[in-house]
This record gives structure tokens, sequence and C-alpha cells, in this order.
């Protein structure tokens, strides 16, 4: 390319919260339209509105973990701007002094590992919820609005412009993600919207240090959606400026069926929102005291969890990472451990067949059906040799649907494994009888004839026959 990307992410994330950030209004996702709201979060005359002492708690906890500074005195200030789902016409945010500044993150792509910086953290109420009548903003001619979000309290969490590719504001976006989940400030629901980031991506010639001209995709809400959105975006500048066009600053919408973004209006820069302080709320003073307990309360966050995890169970930096990238899969994975799993078979089965089972019915580990005492009961018997390793998959298939635990359908089926040699050793001599060829195929130095021979004596013992005695007195036999 003769462009260097250039990529600044701006991370919306709502907090988790019983209560709204200015009022007392419930912040439940998905009750009915309209109904959590009252005078304050609907901006009528004569209200006002008083600081949630939780969210000031929860954006310092965010703050000191993505080693932020947090500043000491902050204000909340007026972002005025019209838009249907805004009803007060301003938004109360922050701007000049906002609660943290100056952190940064390291990320890792194809083996590299790299810094990107955070300018600052913000408070702010979420807006309302339009809901449009056809399938996107550009293609509807008509929205309702539901204004029970309106007053949700969010954080802004605003990088510098130093991320490169699709793939490192990916890998950026996943670690915020993860460190929000771990603090448990936010629940980070993309598909509920309490998490969501807009992308903002220039493209200027290599070694110029001046930056393009920006366009902003707005409101992304899955990993999939900010690495096509972006790789789309870089695509259509790129041919601008090729043909010798300029790029124009705005913001954009991404189409998720249709893969592309498409204009939705003009760039505002800071001054069109005419910034004035919040009268209504006095400063958010913080006193130190309190930041240090916040600091020292703080959870083990993933990049030290994964450390504990190759350290204390010896699980390579791959299975480390994975299992650590959510909170509520390592949560399972400890559990697991506790309860006399052995880690690294635990690791797999996670990465496995509870993974693969979680992907095919689109769930999370939270509502998986097996818990991790269950699992580790599953386990124990593989490695009492009570039930083989195939027998166990058939054995976890069962738990998952009937939510029995695995020792009581092991007794139900008939599944407990043959490991009486003698019983073996007769299966083993009638199947070398009954196939002469492939026994003269093994001897041919055809060594793979074997494997049918093995097929059939786990044939006829329906799995059950303890594969490392079936595999001994086969090759004894033979």
């Amino acid at each position: 390319m003769d462009y260097e990307i250039v990529i600044g992410l701006e991370i919306h994330t709502e907090l988790k919260t019983n209560s709204k950030i200015f009022c007392g209004c419930s912040t439940k996702f998905g009750s009915e339209q309209n109904t959590n709201v009252c005078p304050v979060c609907l901006g009528l005359p004569g209200v006002l509105p008083v600081i949630n002492e939780k969210v000031v708690e929860f954006a310092v906890k965010a703050g000191l973990a993505l080693n932020c500074e947090i500043l000491p005195f902050s204000k909340f200030d007026r972002k005025n701007y019209y838009y249907p789902d805004l009803p007060k016409n301003f938004q109360t945010s922050q701007y000049d002094l906002p609660i943290a500044v100056n952190g940064h993150l390291d990320i890792e792509v194809n083996g590299e590992t790299k810094r990107i910086n955070i300018t600052r953290i913000h408070m702010e109420e979420d807006a309302g919820k339009l809901v449009h009548s056809g399938a996107t903003i550009s293609s509807s001619d008509s929205a309702l609005v539901d204004y029970n979000r309106t007053g949700v309290p969010l954080l802004e969490i605003v990088s510098e412009p130093d991320i490169r590719s699709a793939e490192e504001a990916r890998a950026y976006l996943e670690k915020v993600k993860a460190i929000l989940e771990y603090l448990d400030v936010s629940d980070c629901k993309m598909e509920e919207g309490s998490l969501r980031c807009d992308a903002n991506i220039s493209l200027r010639p290599h070694g110029q240090a001046a930056l393009g001209t920006k366009a902003e995709i707005k409101n992304l809400n899955s990993f999939r959606s900010v690495q096509r959105g972006i790789e789309y975006e870089v695509i259509r500048q790129e041919d601008i400026l090729d043909e010798g066009g300029r790029v124009i600053q705005e913001t954009r919408t991404w189409d998720e069926n249709k893969g592309i973004t498409a204009s939705m209006r003009s760039k505002e820069q800071a001054h069109d929102y005419r910034y004035l302080p919040e009268p209504d709320l006095v400063p958010i003073v913080v006193d130190p005291a309190r930041v240090a307990e916040i600091r020292a309360n703080l959870p083990e966050l993933p990049d030290a969890r994964r450390q504990r995890l190759m350290n204390d169970h010896g699980l390579s930096e791959y299975d480390a990472g994975i299992i650590t990238s959510s909170k509520a899969v390592a949560d399972y994975f400890d559990q697991s451990v506790q309860n006399n799993g052995d880690a690294k078979v635990v690791a797999n089965w996670l990465m496995g067949e509870v993974s693969k089972h979680l992907n095919s019915e689109g769930i999370t580990i939270l509502d998986c059906p097996v818990s991790p005492k269950q699992l580790t009961e599953l386990l124990a018997l593989i490695e009492k040799g009570i039930i083989s390793n195939k027998i166990a998959k058939a054995v976890f298939e069962e738990m998952w649907t009937s939510r029995k635990d695995a020792e009581v359908i092991v007794k139900e089926k008939g599944l407990v494994q043959i490991s009486d040699s003698s019983e073996i050793v007769a299966i083993v001599e009638s199947v070398i009888a009954a196939n002469p060829q492939s026994v003269a195929d093994f001897k041919a130095g055809k060594d793979k004839a074997i494997g049918f021979l093995v097929g059939q004596i786990m044939k006829q013992t329906k799995g059950r026959a303890n594969p490392d005695m079936v595999n001994t007195l086969l090759r004894e036999r033979l």
C-alpha cells in the first residue's frame, strides 16, 4: 500500500448500575418501551440531576485498570446537538476535565506487542434508541423513539490514533472488553448495545507526519463489524485518493448485510457542539485516598491471570490467552481445577467439547448446562479408567441435554470401560481370525492395517474396550 492507515477508537460502554446516572430510573434492558423514564431523564423543565456515586467509582476502576491518571477534579458539560433520541437537545458529558487521562493498553497481534495510548475516559449519559421502520437508518422512512436508554450511565474510552490495522483495532477492543468484564463494571453485551464503538479512520502517505482527513464509522456493535467496517473504509478511502479525489470528513454508518459504509452526515468539530459547563451538577472531587483504596481492591486482570495459568498450571501462552480472554470462561476453568481437575485436561475440554457445544447453540459459558463440578467428575472417570475419551464425549453429549451427572449416565447406559485383559484378548483373537487379509497386510509392513483391526475390536465392544490395552494386546498377538 502507498498509504499508512491511522485509526482511533471511541469505545462506549454502559455501566452495570441498577439506576441511571442522574436519576433513580431502572437501567434494566428489555423493558417495555418508554417505561423506565422520569422527568429528569426526559429533560422536562425544572428538574435537577444528581450524580450516581457508583458511576464515579466504576469510572475510577476502569481508569486505573487502563493505566490512566485519575484527575482529582473533574466536571460535567453540556454537549449541545439536536437528534430525536436526545430529549434535552444536549447530552450531559465531560469535555475539558474528564475523570481519567493519559492511559495505555498493550495488545498482541501476529506475535508482536504494541502499546495503544488512551487519551481520556469520561462519564456521560446515553441517548435513547431509534427504532427504524427499515433494516437500516438509510433504508427507513420513519422511526420511533424509545427513551428507556436515555440517562443510562456510559463511559467513553478514547484512544490515540495509534492503531494501524483492522486486526489491531479488533485486538484492542477485545482486550478493553475483557478488562471491563473482569472489573464487573459492565456486562459488555454487544448484542444489547452495552458495548459499542466508533472508529475514526484516515490514510496518509507513508512518511507523512500530518494526519489525513478522517471518516467516522458510528455505532459498531460486534468485533466482526469493527474489523470488516474498517477494512472496507480503508479500501474506499484508498480508491478516492488514488483517483485524485479528496476524502470528506463525515460520519458514516456500517451496513452489515451489504458490507459497506454509507454517509450519514458531515462530521462535527468540538466547537460545533458548543460545550458549556453543566450548571446543575457540582464538580467531581475524588479523594486520593479513595483512589488508592479502589486500586488496592482491583481484581486480577486478564494479563495477570494469563500469567498465573502459565506459571501455576503449565498452560501454553496460547491456551492461557484463549481461556483468560473471557472472565466467565476463566472462572469456569478455575472452579474446575479447584474441584481437583487436571488443568491441562480441563483446558483441552474447555476449548474442545465445551466450546463446540456453546458455539453450536449460540450461548456463552454462563449458560452452560454442565457445571465445573460435573465436568471434573466426568474427567475423573476417564482418569480412573472407568470410561475412555471416546465414551466420555458421548457421556458429555448426554450430560448437556439431560443435565444428569456423568456417573449416573455411565451406570444407566452400561458404559463402563472394559479393562479385563482376558475379555479383550478373546475379542482380539476373534477379530484377527476373521480378518486374515488385514493381518497379512500388517505383516507385510503396512502398519495402517492395524487401524482397521482396532476399529473392528472397538465396534464389537461398542467403544467400551480400553484403547491402550487393545493396541498393546493386538500388537502382541500379531
